[in-house]
């Protein structure tokens, strides 16, 4: 890895987003940058109409080569992105609706990627999301012997 080489690991995110995802990807990509977090962003870079796996897939991607803490994939729903980002093998991706589902995908499934649908939530809502995703640990526990199921 080239970037962020310098940065604490746990503050380098990657971010992808296809066109419904856009404008939220460019407001939590700020947001994170003004919190100190090295921000690799893996598109898309305006809101025409693109196929959301070509710019989620990377995001992924960089989660498993450990390039990244941690993943955050937007669309109009999220529910594709987190499809997408959920093939690449040592990906964990929670689909997050609002705090609470953000928060459980953290501590009891350790998601290392977080899917957001621009079209579910406010975009107050989907930066407390984020936080909340970002600094909630893993529980581990009787958790860890399901992470490693899903890992099988």
């Amino acid at each position: 890895m080239t970037h962020g080489v310098n940065i604490d690991p746990s503050k380098r995110i990657a971010i992808g987003s296809d066109h419904a995802g856009f404008r939220y990807k460019e407001a939590i990509k700020r947001h994170l940058t003004a919190l100190g977090y090295w921000v690799l962003d893996a598109g898309t870079y305006d809101a025409e109409s693109t196929d959301y796996p070509k710019w989620i897939r990377p995001v992924a991607e960089a989660v498993a080569r450990g390039e990244v803490d941690r993943g955050i994939v937007l669309g109009g729903s999220g529910n594709g992105e987190a499809m997408v980002a959920n093939r690449v093998k040592g990906v964990r991706c929670a689909l997050a609706w609002n705090v609470e589902s953000a928060r459980l995908g953290r501590e009891h499934n350790d998601a290392n990627c977080l899917s957001i649908g621009e079209r579910m939530m406010t975009e107050r809502e989907a930066l407390q999301v984020v936080e909340v995703f970002l600094n909630t640990p893993f529980e581990g526990g009787r958790h860890v012997r399901r992470i490693q199921m899903i890992d099988e």
